[in-house]
């Protein structure tokens, strides 16, 4: 079976090829697309990887027939989950992984988060995002860099605070009521969502338990930019192709029909506080963490 390294070669040879066959220089394929030569040579050499868009470009320039745009848009999705397994990104720890985000949130002018089960890192609490970082560490049997993955996870906050940006964050009541830290952990992070619904550059939304739903949601998801990500169990797909970005789009406007915003928020959150505070007979003294 190839690697996946050695498929994304595979991959960059084919589109050589399709260059190739429809009689263009690497050069005359970069003016046609108003692209930088270097860019077509780093993608035929396997030193760049490609987009979706830049591989939707490149199939339209070089004229391709649909039967091989299908194929190679297939092998495209292919290679990329079966390089972005979490077993292989996070074979260093997750620190890594944190740097992309913080990167490509600060680079994008609109955020917008669906989450059903965890609390979206950008308002994660350090405690609770500890906890959700040992627990993925453990799972995947990956390394732990556990500190530096939190620093970095707590510093990319600092998008929240941006005005330039359109941040847009939506979880499930169930991200309230289904935590892997300590009861103690929860109410704080709790605590820390209550603030950030005062945050004038952040849009908070819940769907209450026991709404209708619009359409069934199967995961959580981010829309970075012109980026979708979607996480699974094992891996992580990446996608920037048009119709995969107005999919995702729809699906969270679809998504915020039936939710509550403001006082209706904070009332959710407060009741779910008090919950978990009954019930493990918790001191409600307890303070937010920053």
């Amino acid at each position: 079976m190839s690697t996946p390294d050695k498929r994304r070669l595979e991959f960059a040879d084919e589109l050589r090829r399709l260059r190739v066959e429809a009689g263009m220089s690497g050069k005359e394929l970069a003016g046609k697309v108003r692209w930088h030569p270097s860019k077509v040579s780093k993608i035929e050499n396997g030193k760049q990887d490609p987009t979706d868009s830049d591989v939707s470009t490149w199939l339209d320039a070089v004229e391709a027939p649909e039967s091989v745009v299908h194929r190679m848009r297939d092998d495209l999705r292919e290679i990329r989950i079966a390089s972005s397994t979490w077993k292989r990104q996070l074979r260093t720890g997750h620190s890594r992984r944190q740097e992309y985000s913080r990167q490509i949130e600060g680079a994008a002018s609109t955020i917008r988060v669906f989450e059903l089960i965890v609390i979206p890192g950008l308002v994660q609490t350090a405690e609770y995002a500890r906890h959700v970082l040992i627990s993925a560490a453990e799972f995947q049997e990956t390394p732990r860099d556990t500190d530096e993955a939190v620093r970095i996870r707590l510093e990319r906050q600092h998008a929240l605070y941006d005005s330039a940006k359109n941040i847009e964050l939506l979880i499930a009541e169930s991200a309230l009521q289904y935590f892997v830290c300590p009861p103690e952990a929860m109410v704080a992070q709790i605590d820390r969502l209550i603030a950030i619904c005062n945050l004038p550059t952040v849009r908070f939304g819940i769907i209450p338990a026991y709404s209708r739903l619009p359409t069934v949601p199967t995961n959580g998801f981010w829309i970075v930019g012109n980026t979708v990500l979607i996480e699974t169990v094992d891996t992580e797909i990446n996608t920037d192709a048009p119709s995969d970005l107005a999919t995702y789009h729809k699906l969270a406007d679809m998504l915020w029909s039936v939710a509550v915003e403001g006082d209706g928020a904070r009332r959710i959150l407060v009741e779910c506080s008090t919950a978990i505070t009954q019930r493990h007979n918790l001191n409600r003294s307890t303070s937010s963490a920053d």
